[in-house]
Order: C-alpha cells, then structure tokens, then sequence
C-alpha cells in the first residue's frame, strides 16, 4: 500500500510550482514520481508521426518527485501526511494524521 495513489487531491510543496494544486494523473512507483494535473508543464517539438497526429510544440505535464508534494485531506481539506491503520475486518486503509479521518 502506498500514500499517494491515482485521482488524490496533491498540493506542490516544493519547486517552480509550489502551492498549486492538482489531481494525480498517473503514478511511478519504481522511480519514486508521478505526474500531476497542470503542474510542472513541459513543451515538446513533437513531428507528426501518423495521419491524426498533430505536430508542432505541444504542451503537457511532466513527472515530479513524490517528496515534491502533499496529499489534500478530504475531510478537513488541509494538507496532511499520510498514516495508516488496520480496520476491525482486517483492510489496512490510509489515515490523515491531522483529523485522524480515513483517507479511502
């Protein structure tokens, strides 16, 4: 099980984009990143490869650190880090470590 996980509310913590905020669109376990909707923005010169392709610069997210951000609690909409407990019927779940809420 892990903190962060696809569709979490994040806040940007650290870098050029430090207090925006964004949905997690896609998450890299094994290189410790994941890439967050509207953050850290890249152009690529992208050349047309097939028929419906469009080419020129193209603008898209790029991955940042896990370190780089913090999940948004969604019972008491702060910013918080991320514990976990094993529920009475055995599921193991995230916990706020502010409000002590679940997070799943």
């Amino acid at each position: 099980m892990h903190k962060i996980k696809r569709d979490d509310l994040v806040l940007v913590i650290a870098g050029k984009d430090r207090g925006k905020q964004g949905q997690v669109r896609q998450v890299f376990r094994r290189q410790n990143r994941l890439v967050v909707q509207g953050v850290n923005m890249i152009k690529r010169h992208m050349r047309p490869r097939a028929m419906g392709t469009q080419a020129g610069i193209i603008e898209k997210e790029a991955a940042i650190q896990v370190s780089n951000v913090m999940i948004i609690c969604k019972s008491c909409g702060k910013p918080a880090r991320v514990g976990f407990r094993v529920r009475p019927d055995g599921a193991k779940t995230r916990v706020c470590r502010n409000c002590s809420e679940d997070m799943d």
